[in-house]
C-alpha cells in the first residue's frame, strides 16, 4: 500500500462551488471573497480578515502594516520554515533569531527575553552586529499546530512594547488558555496581527492562499490597502456596478489578493474545519496509542492548556535506540511506499543565513538537538485506518530490525 504525506479533502460542496464561480463570469477577487472575509473572521473571532494568496502575503502585509523599514530588527524563532524570517529580509531589516523550547517546538519565551534585554543593552546577540536598529516587531510561530505559549510571549512583548504578529500556518482551529479554570482563547485573538495558510496541505485549504485578521481598524486598512497595487479600498469593485472607474494610489502595494475560485473552496473549507480537525485529532490519538508501543520514539503530545490543530505528526527518533540515522531512517519508510517529511532544518543551518548573519552551530542548541531527531508522518482528513495501520506497522517492522 501507498500512503501519501498528504491527499487534500475536497467534497462536492467545493467543486460545486467552483463550477459555479466560473459560471458566473467573476473569477478574481469578489463577492465570494468578501464573503470568505466576512465568514473567516467571525469563526475565529476577529474584527477584521483580510484574504491573499498566501500566509507569506499576510506576514508582509503585517510587518508592513507594523511599519519595518531598512536596518529595523524583528524577531523570529530559528525553528520555522524560510517564510517566517525571509519578509523580514524583503524590508532590508534583519531577523534576529531565537531557540525553540523543547516540548513544543515553538519560541522558548525565557530565550525571547533575554534576547531583547541584550538588544536593549547594547550585548552581544548572534547574528548582529552592534549597534542595533529598533525591534519592531516579535513573529512567534505556532509549531506543527500547537500555540505558542501566548502568555509568555506577551508578557515579554508588553515589557518592550512590540507587536506580536503570529504565524499560524499550522494552526486552525486551535485554542490557548492561561490556566485549567482559564477560558479558552482561540487562534486569531491572541495577537495584535495573525497569519494564516491555506496551502495544499493545510488546515483548511484553497490550494494556494492564506488570511490576515486583526482589531485594529488601522491596521486592517493598512493591509487591505497595500494587498492591491496600494489602491484605494474596495478597488476591486470598480468593475462592478456599485463601483466607481476612479481610484487612487496611495502607496506602492503588492499583488496579494486571492481569487473568488480560490475562495469558493476556501468556504466550504471553513464550514468543515472542526470536522477536518477532528479528523486530524483522531488519527494523532490513534498514532500515539500503537507508537506508544515502540521504543526508540518520542511522540508528540497536546499540552494541558493548548488545543492542537495536529496540521503535523512529527515524532523524534532517539539516536541512541536505533542503528540507523534519520534519513536511513525515512529511506526505508519510502521503499515501503509511505513518505514522511521533516520540519525544519533550523533557519540559521541554511547556507544564506550562515553567509549573510555569521551563523554556526552551536548558537541554538534545542534547535539543533532536536532537528536531525524529526521526522513527520503522514497524518490528512481522509487518511484511512489502512493506511494509518501501515505505517505503523513499518514502523515497528523497522524497530524489530534496526532497534539497539
Amino acid at each position: 500500500m501507498s500512503v501519501p504525506f498528504f491527499r487534500p479533502s475536497i467534497s462536492a460542496a467545493e467543486i460545486d462551488e467552483v463550477v459555479a464561480c466560473l459560471k458566473s463570469g467573476w473569477l478574481t477577487t469578489g463577492p465570494r471573497t468578501k464573503e470568505f472575509e466576512a465568514q473567516f473572521a467571525k469563526s475565529v473571532g476577529a474584527k477584521h480578515a483580510i484574504a491573499l494568496n498566501s500566509c507569506t502575503a499576510a506576514l508582509h502585509l503585517a510587518l508592513e502594516a507594523v511599519g519595518v523599514k531598512r536596518g529595523d530588527l524583528v524577531v523570529v524563532p530559528t525553528m520555522t520554515f524560510a517564510a517566517t524570517a525571509e519578509v523580514v529580509r524583503y524590508f532590508e531589516a534583519t531577523p534576529v533569531l531565537v531557540d525553540c523550547e523543547r516540548d513544543s517546538m515553538c519560541i522558548d519565551a525565557k530565550a525571547l527575553r533575554r534576547t531583547m534585554e541584550a538588544l536593549l543593552a547594547g550585548q552581544k546577540v548572534a547574528g548582529l552586529k552592534a549597534p542595533y536598529g529598533p525591534v519592531k516587531a516579535i513573529i512567534p510561530m505556532h509549531y506543527g499546530g500547537q500555540m505558542v505559549d501566548v502568555d509568555a510571549v506577551h508578557e515579554v512583548a508588553k515589557a518592550f512594547n512590540v507587536p506580536v504578529i503570529e504565524d499560524a500556518a499550522h494552526t486552525l482551529p486551535a485554542a490557548y488558555r492561561s490556566s485549567p479554570q482559564a477560558p479558552w482563547r482561540k487562534v486569531g485573538t491572541t495577537a495584535d496581527i495573525t497569519c494564516f495558510s491555506f496551502y495544499a496541505n493545510k488546515c483548511i485549504t484553497t490550494g494556494e492562499g492564506g488570511m490576515v485578521v486583526t482589531q485594529d481598524d488601522t491596521w486592517a486598512d493598512r493591509m487591505r490597502i497595500m494587498s492591491l497595487h496600494g489602491i484605494s479600498r474596495d478597488a476591486w469593485k470598480r468593475f462592478t456596478n456599485d463601483g466607481s472607474w476612479y481610484y487612487e494610489i496611495e502607496a506602492p502595494g503588492f499583488k496579494y489578493n486571492l481569487t473568488d475560485i480560490a475562495s469558493s473552496v476556501g468556504l466550504h473549507q471553513l464550514k468543515r474545519a472542526d470536522a477536518l480537525w477532528a479528523e486530524r485529532s483522531a488519527l494523532a490519538k490513534k498514532y500515539i496509542e500503537r507508537l506508544s508501543k515502540v521504543p526508540g520514539l518520542e511522540l508528540p503530545r497536546e499540552l494541558d492548556n493548548r488545543q492542537h490543530s495536529w496540521h503535523l505528526f512529527s515524532m523524534r527518533l532517539v539516536p541512541q535506540a536505533w542503528n540507523i540515522d534519520r534519513a536511513q531512517f525515512i529511506d526505508a519508510l519510502k521503499k515501503q511506499g509511505i513518505t514522511c517529511s521533516v520540519h525544519w532544518m533550523p533557519l540559521h543551518l541554511h547556507p544564506y543565513y550562515r553567509r549573510t548573519y555569521g551563523y554556526s552551530e552551536g548558537l541554538f542548541p534545542v534547535a539543533e538537538a532536536l532537528w536531525p531527531q524529526l521526522v513527520s508522518l503522514p497524518i490528512f482528513p481522509g487518511m484511512t485506518q489502512a493506511e494509518l495501520s501501515e505505517v505503523c506497522a513499518a514502523i515497528e517492522g523497522l524497530s524489530k530490525t534496526h532497534g539497539r
